[in-house]
């Protein structure tokens, strides 16, 4: 706890010295309070928002050639939207099943895409999350303290953003030095041991310079399932996978749950021209999540430990007719050496993991306007990767620095005589991306692109989409949609390995595997192809109604392949007896109706509310090898999510939410039907949010409840070989005070 509050307070120290000293500068450029603008603005302003991730460029909201969601910063306040998750937890067509995966620990699910990699997400434009497509934990590393609003996609983009923007892409718009014109400071106390704060800061450097900057800093130790869900947590003998009992039930450790997240960023806009951005994430989690007692240890030191890191560059010219920027981007992603497994896999011992990945790229995009109602986007980019996918268990840590030959690692097993092979893989992107959009009159306009890349990792591919608009009158807007996408194979995927030796040689000598999981260097990316109709109406000044009916098809779909009698001898030295790969087995389909209702009104005397509702009803199909179907797992079918924001004379708010989750499906089959799949049980969860901003001073506070009514509900367990609970058990009540004060 102290550590804690020492980062956090040189962290404020280093804001105010490098800001503050320039705000009297900023008062003088810049005199609003963005917070009273977004509160006065009309639900049909809300919904003109400009927005510039479809497309790429600016465009009002109405216009775009895609399905767009925008969560403006009002509602990010008001809706008490810490972090990402909590965001997407409120929109149609999203399943979370929260805190229930050891290396992910939120499973994510897009209109029924599964995984956390089925979806860009971009800050600025600029894409944060893994850069080979690694699936990562999205949880508290993505806060939303900072953020002007969040521009949410549905439906494949890679014919502008290329590989992994395969369900949609979320990208969240960070505010300018400007805007914020000034220090904020914020601590939050909750239930169950958790702390969380953020600072951030901005203004105008000089005349020519604004510098936005910001971090947060979160540590949990959330609830003690044990005393909740005693039956699901009851202490169990160690056993391995052998039958050797490691610990006897009454010498086990406590459950032990607890999670730690920390963020920086800084934007610096030079000349008006000019942009520099950093972005920095770390999440940890404890790498038995997900897992019942009897099959893992809940250790303190066993941990699931990975960090984010993002800086950019962009250079904005504007012509008459011709516009253009160039981006310089560098990413990185790793798996500390910290992390490991101490669970049956490992027979309770420790399994060391580590991995990491980089990406430096350079984009040139150009925008033309060939007459006032035609535009072309032009785009060129060159992408170059490094991986050092997830590693085998390591018997201790990895260390970055020192060569891979020289840290003495070998296979369990095999007397140290057989040296872990580590399969890293390096990789080039090249791509060409055309985009023209025709407004033919004022009621029909159309999109027609395509992007071209080129991979030496896993080939070619050439990605379309085509749009078009028809407003039949002012208050309506039709589109019918129609594009492609494809997610990369990651290096995860094709490479990374697992298993152990018995100690036993065969008659050559060589050291025996029963199992391996074994490296496939051909595996090729998954392929969509989505339709959608998608219908907005105003029904009057106050109340907006949409609708969007969808359907996709996802070939070449990856999978673990079934145990090969002839598995890849790739450890000289071993022999494998049996193992399996990932491969592209499955075709997926998805049909799919998202209702979206949006209602505003003043009521006079300083009152005003918002009223929000979304029904989603999502079903499909998973065809396997010989034939086998099966539905689409981590999925409700049903979702209802309703909520409202009342407020008085713009600085007290309170905000219900209501979530109505029908069962979730699990991918595991039902012994008893073979052609059913196990579900886990519906749920019905209220959340309460109050607000009061500037109550004295500059002092603003919030309370938040979550699990209202203390349920006792599940989510659908983990999809990973290793995490247990088919329904995996969540919270219960929490309450939280926030304060925060500006400067």
């Amino acid at each position: 706890m102290c550590q804690l509050f020492l980062r956090m307070k040189w962290l404020v120290i280093l804001l105010y010295c490098l800001v503050f000293p320039v705000l009297s500068q900023a008062q003088d450029l810049l005199q609003r309070d963005y917070s009273d603008y977004l509160l006065s603005l009309s639900l049909e302003e809300l919904m003109s928002t400009t927005i510039t991730t479809a497309s790429k460029r600016k465009e009002n909201i109405k216009d775009t050639p895609s399905t767009v969601i925008v969560i403006t910063k009002q509602q990010i306040l008001t809706r008490r939207y810490i972090n990402l998750v909590d965001l997407l937890r409120d929109l149609p067509g999203v399943d979370i099943q929260k805190a229930s995966d050891e290396t992910r620990y939120n499973n994510i699910t897009l209109r029924g895409h599964l995984g956390n990699n089925k979806f860009l997400i971009l800050q600025d434009g600029v894409r944060i999350d893994s850069p080979t497509g690694e699936i990562i934990p999205v949880a508290d590393n993505f806060p939303l303290y900072y953020a002007k609003q969040v521009e949410i996609v549905y439906g494949p983009a890679a014919a502008l953003y290329g590989a992994d923007a395969f369900g949609g892409v979320v990208n969240i718009i960070t505010e300018d030095g400007d805007s914020i014109n000034g220090l904020e400071l914020s601590t939050t106390v909750a239930s169950h041991g958790y702390r969380y704060y953020h600072a951030r800061a901005g203004g105008y450097l000089s005349e020519d310079f604004k510098l936005a900057l910001g971090g947060h800093v979160h540590e949990a130790d959330n609830a003690d399932l044990s005393k909740y869900y005693p039956d699901a947590y009851a202490k169990t003998d160690a056993t391995t996978l052998s039958g050797n009992v490691v610990i006897p039930a009454g010498e086990r450790e406590d459950y032990y749950g607890a999670t730690e997240s920390r963020s920086a960023y800084a934007k610096l806009e030079a000349f008006g021209n000019f942009t520099f951005g950093l972005n920095y994430g770390h999440f940890l989690s404890p790498s038995s999540t997900g897992d019942k007692p009897s099959a893992a240890l809940y250790d303190r030191n066993a941990i699931w430990e990975t960090e984010l890191t993002s800086a950019y560059g962009k250079y904005h010219f504007d012509f008459e007719r011709l516009s253009g920027d160039t981006t310089v981007h560098y990413s990185t992603y790793e798996v500390l050496p910290s992390s490991r497994f101490n669970n049956i896999f490992t027979d309770f011992q420790d399994g060391y993991k580590y991995a990491k990945g980089r990406k430096q790229s350079i984009e040139q995009q150009f925008t033309y306007l060939l007459h006032e109602k035609h535009d072309l986007v032009v785009g060129l980019g060159y992408e170059d990767y490094y991986s050092l996918p997830r590693t085998a268990d390591l018997p201790f840590a990895f260390v970055p620095s020192t060569p891979y030959s020289q840290q003495n690692l070998y296979y369990g097993g095999t007397d140290n005589t057989l040296p872990i092979q580590f399969l890293d893989t390096k990789y080039t992107d090249t791509s060409l991306y055309l985009q023209m959009q025709s407004h033919w009159s004022d009621k029909i306009s159309s999109t027609i692109g395509v992007r071209y890349d080129d991979n030496s990792y896993y080939g070619s591919t050439l990605n379309p989409r085509l749009g078009f608009v028809y407003q039949p009158e002012q208050d309506t807007t039709v589109k019918l949609l129609y594009g492609r996408g494809f997610r990369a194979p990651s290096p995860h995927e094709s490479y990374s390995v697992f298993g152990t030796f018995s100690g036993e040689k065969n008659e050559r000598g060589e050291y025996i595997s029963r199992f391996f999981r074994v490296p496939n260097p051909d595996l090729q990316p998954e392929e969509v192809s989505s339709w959608e109709f998608n219908v907005f109406h105003k029904i009057s000044n106050d109340l907006h109604f949409s609708i969007s009916g969808y359907s996709a098809k996802v070939t070449g779909l990856v999978g673990t392949s079934p145990t090969q009698i002839n598995p890849v001898q790739f450890i000289p030295g071993g022999y494998i007896e049996t193992g399996n790969y990932k491969d592209n087995l499955e075709t997926e389909r998805h049909y799919g109706l998202d209702i979206d209702v949006q209602y505003q009104h003043y009521f006079g005397n300083s009152i005003s509310g918002s009223l929000w509702a979304n029904y989603s009803y999502i079903t499909g199909e998973i065809m396997g090898q010989n034939d086998i179907k099966r539905d689409l797992p981590y999925i409700a079918k049903h979702k209802l999510k309703l909520g409202a924001t009342f407020s008085y004379k713009q600085r007290y708010f309170f905000t219900p939410k209501l979530y109505v989750i029908d069962e979730t499906i699990t991918n595991k089959p039902d012994p008893t039907n073979p052609n059913r799949w196990l579900h886990s049980p519906g749920y019905v969860v209220m959340d309460l949010h109050f607000g009061a901003m500037d109550v004295w001073d500059k002092l603003s506070v919030f309370v938040d409840v979550h699990n209202v009514f203390d349920t006792r509900y599940y989510n659908a367990g983990s999809i990973t070989q290793n995490a247990t609970f088919l329904a995996n058990p969540q919270q219960p009540r929490s309450i939280g005070l926030t304060l925060k004060y500006t400067f």
